[in-house]
Order: structure tokens, then C-alpha cells, then sequence
């Protein structure tokens, strides 16, 4: 069962600045988000585009980047007394026992709301009808919203969630969007069920950018699960990979006074857990538990390039970790006062330690 983290920071995000819409359904490109700089040293601020990014970094920097791509992973389905629900695919790989971690949530007005636990209609062996002749069968509970489950499928899960699935979305965003826009230009790897947001706003162009400034970037892969933003749970084991290519640059980079700069709370959990006893940096393939909090520490990362969290979410003790709590605290008051969007289509904020 997940362990709960309560951060204790004090603000309050008007619901205004969610963001309804893809930057580019707004009027813009994708890298015509803001971004807030925070720096360690000095705890000093800077408010730029995301298309700032190349000069704000240094020559030797390194991007690690998440190469997961988004599955459409939200299923309509029915309980077998017809009622409709909302089934929520938060794991595309079964765990040892053959089973899936799914969240069942009640369909409304084309998104779908939470179920309180003391109102769920989960149980042990509640089936779930899906379309296409698959159904779900809940086996027993993982946390108070996540189950495993059974999934009974008429094919492969990948081409089954591309024909029936849909990108989940949450009650902030204004409608469904098609399931590219939420991959991100490195997506390769498919297997995340919601999307590694951070990198959202990147584009080819940018990349090139980047790469003619000297700035480095190096894959890693993390399939995040589904992270219910009324739940407010630490995460979960979660699959990932750390490349030896990418352990190896991560560790020159460093040694030669650059930064790794992880795109992502996916990118920081993902080296984090490849860290050994040794202090440095491995390959790494399999599933990782690792909660970072500011008691823990970080290793193996100099900075973060992340969304704007709810101050329920225990990714800001993650945050706190990076960048410690003054900076954060300042970051967080100014992009509520200078109105930055939250959520995945939203504004971007780059932590850096030094």
C-alpha cells in the first residue's frame, strides 16, 4: 500500500489558472509557454518563454528526458447491471501475478469524477464490461483508489487501447483532445498512462536549438501510472530504464562541471533509482518504489524543468529535494501572481541548484 505524504505548503491555485486547452488549441505553439527560472544561488528568479531555454542553459548541460509515450488509456466500460463506468489503465505492464492496476471513476459530462473510497463500488470480484468483448475483473486492492485487476482482451493491450481507448483527461480540460496531443516530441517507448508533461513544450526546432548551443540530452524511460490529481498519493512502483549511454554521459557530465538537468519528476525518479551504493550512476531496468523527499535528498540531478503542482501533491517534496524550500516558496508566490497556467498543457517552472 502507497505510504501517505502530506507537504505541508500553504497556497491556493484559482481555478482560472488551469489550463483548458494544448498551448497550440490557444493560439500558440507548443514551446510558447512561460517559464519560471529559479536558481539556488541567491535564491534569484527570472520570468521567460519556454523558447528562452537554450540560452538559458550552459554548453555541457545535460536534458534527461523521458522517451514514454502516452497509451489512451481511458476506457468506457459497464458494470454487469448495465451502470456505466469509467475504467482508468494505470499499468500496461502486469505485475508477476499477471495482474493490471486499474482506478474505476463515475463518467460525467464527458470526463469522469473520483470515487470517495467510502463511496467506490470496487470489490473483490467485480467484473467490468469493455467494449470490443474485454472485461475487467477486480481482484483485490492496491491503495484506496487502485486495484489489480484481471484484464480479459480479444488481442494485444496496445492495439486494444488504440482502437477502444482514449487519452484520459481530468474535469479541467474543456473537452477531448486527440491522443497526440498528449506525446511528447521524444515519445517512443509506449507504455505511460498519463503523459510526461514537462517535456511537453519542447519541438524539433528547439531541439536543434539546443543542440547547437552544446546542451546534451539523453534518454531514460518511466510508464507513469495514473496519478487521480483528487487523490493526492505519493507514487507507486512505476517501470523504468536507465540506459548505460545515458548513466555514462550523466556521470562525464558532472565530472566536467556540467549539470543534469531532469525533464520531469519521471526523469528525477528514474536516475534516482539508478543511483548505486557507490554514489554514482548505473544502467538500470525494472520497477522502482523510490519516494524522494527532502529528508532523502537527490544525487544524481542539479536541476528539474517540471508543471506547476497543487499543494497537495507530494511531487513538491520531490521539488523541495531539488531546489529546498525558500526558492520553491518564491517560485510558487510569484507564478500564482503573475498568473502561470498549471496542469499538463500549462506553464513550466526550471528549478537549478546552481
Amino acid at each position: 500500500m502507497a505510504t501517505v505524504l502530506e507537504p505541508d505548503f500553504d497556497f491556493v491555485v484559482p481555478s482560472e489558472l488551469s489550463a483548458r486547452a494544448p498551448a497550440e488549441a490557444r493560439g500558440a505553439g507548443r514551446d510558447r509557454v512561460r517559464m519560471l527560472v529559479g536558481r539556488g544561488a541567491g535564491l534569484a528568479t527570472e520570468h521567460c518563454e519556454f523558447t528562452d531555454l537554450p540560452t538559458v542553459l550552459n554548453p555541457g548541460d545535460l536534458l534527461v528526458v523521458n522517451n514514454s509515450a502516452t497509451l489512451p488509456a481511458a476506457l468506457p466500460g459497464r458494470f454487469p447491471d448495465g451502470t456505466p463506468v469509467a475504467l482508468h489503465l494505470s499499468s500496461a505492464q502486469p505485475d508477476p501475478r499477471g495482474a493490471h492496476l486499474v482506478e474505476l471513476r463515475r463518467p460525467a459530462a464527458g470526463t469522469s469524477e473520483y470515487y470517495p473510497p467510502e463511496h467506490s463500488p470496487a470489490r473483490p470480484g467485480l467484473r467490468v464490461v469493455l467494449p470490443g468483448g474485454a472485461s475487467a475483473e477486480l481482484t483485490a486492492p492496491y491503495t484506496a483508489r487502485l486495484w489489480h485487476a484481471r484484464l480479459s482482451l480479444p488481442g494485444e493491450l496496445t492495439a486494444y487501447l488504440a482502437r477502444y481507448g482514449k487519452a484520459i483527461r481530468y474535469g479541467y480540460v474543456d473537452r477531448d483532445w486527440p491522443i497526440e496531443a498528449y506525446q511528447t516530441v521524444f515519445a517512443s517507448v509506449p507504455g505511460s498512462s498519463e503523459m510526461p508533461s514537462a517535456a511537453r513544450p519542447f519541438t524539433a526546432e528547439l531541439v536543434a536549438r539546443l543542440a547547437a548551443r552544446g546542451v546534451l540530452l539523453a534518454p531514460i524511460t518511466l510508464h507513469t501510472g495514473v496519478a487521480s490529481p483528487e487523490a493526492h498519493e505519493p507514487p507507486y512502483p512505476e517501470r523504468f530504464q536507465v540506459p548505460e549511454s545515458t548513466a555514462r554521459l550523466a556521470e562525464h557530465v558532472r565530472e566536467q562541471g556540467g549539470r543534469v538537468i531532469a525533464v520531469g519528476t519521471t526523469a528525477v525518479r528514474a536516475l534516482e533509482s539508478a543511483v548505486g551504493p557507490d554514489g554514482h550512476l548505473h544502467a538500470a531496468d525494472g520497477w522502482t518504489d523510490l519516494v524522494i523527499t527532502p529528508e532523502r535528498g537527490v544525487r544524481a540531478v542539479d536541476g528539474l524543468l517540471t508543471g506547476w503542482h497543487e499543494p497537495q501533491a507530494s511531487h513538491l517534496l520531490m521539488l523541495q529535494a531539488v531546489a529546498g524550500r525558500a526558492l520553491l516558496d518564491r517560485c510558487y508566490r510569484e507564478a500564482i501572481a503573475a498568473r502561470y497556467l498549471w496542469h499538463e498543457f500549462g506553464d513550466v517552472n526550471l528549478i537549478l541548484s546552481h
